[in-house]
């Protein structure tokens, strides 16, 4: 894997990402990791119409090195992450009924697709504004043990041995929020 192929598949998964709905107008941002360089979508850039030359490319204290100059309001948030855990890629939606659980204060139940269910409900961390240190450090700590997490009315992190992974899990967890929300509403109607 070189950088460039790097950028371009973080192109790729915003794209991709961005017509699932889960990251709509301006919203999310998305980074890989590549040794010591993490690459970054850049802030106020739609993620569906973001270019390869727009990513930008920082070393693990956040320093610019390439790329654009204006990184995503939640680097901090990606760099506590990447401090933390062992992941090479990180998802950040506001899909459209996770981010409904997230702002109701309503968990989402884990489903098989998760791993083991050791737990009831998806983590979901205490609200801070976005783009906060207070916020990057909830994340960073809450992520440790968890490959997913629910930011109280804001979104989803997501993060994967790969950037792939991650927007799998991204995805799957927008799907699953949408099932226990079509349950929950079929259960209280009478036929």
């Amino acid at each position: 894997m070189t950088i460039n192929h790097l950028t371009r598949e973080i192109c790729e998964i915003a794209h991709y990402l961005y017509s699932k709905g889960l990251t709509p107008g301006k919203s999310g941002n998305i980074s890989a990791r590549f040794q010591d360089t993490i690459a970054i979508t850049p802030s106020g850039v739609s993620l569906g119409h973001v270019t390869e030359d727009e990513i930008v490319l920082l070393n693990m204290r956040g320093d610019v090195l390439a790329g654009g100059n204006n990184p995503s309001s939640e680097l901090n948030l990606h760099l506590e992450v990447y401090k933390n855990k062992d992941v090479q890629g990180i998802v950040h939606t506001h899909s459209s009924y996770a981010t409904g659980f997230a702002m109701s204060g309503k968990k989402i139940e884990r489903l098989e697709g998760f791993g083991e269910r050791t737990k009831p409900f998806l983590k979901m961390v205490k609200y801070a504004q976005p783009g906060t240190m207070e916020l990057a450090q909830m994340v960073g700590e809450g992520l440790k043990e968890e490959d997913v997490i629910i930011l109280e009315n804001h979104g989803v992190v997501a993060t994967g041995e790969n950037l792939k992974e991650a927007s799998l899990l991204a995805e799957f967890v927008e799907e699953t929020a949408k099932i226990q929300f079509i349950a929950r509403v079929l259960n209280n109607i009478e036929f």
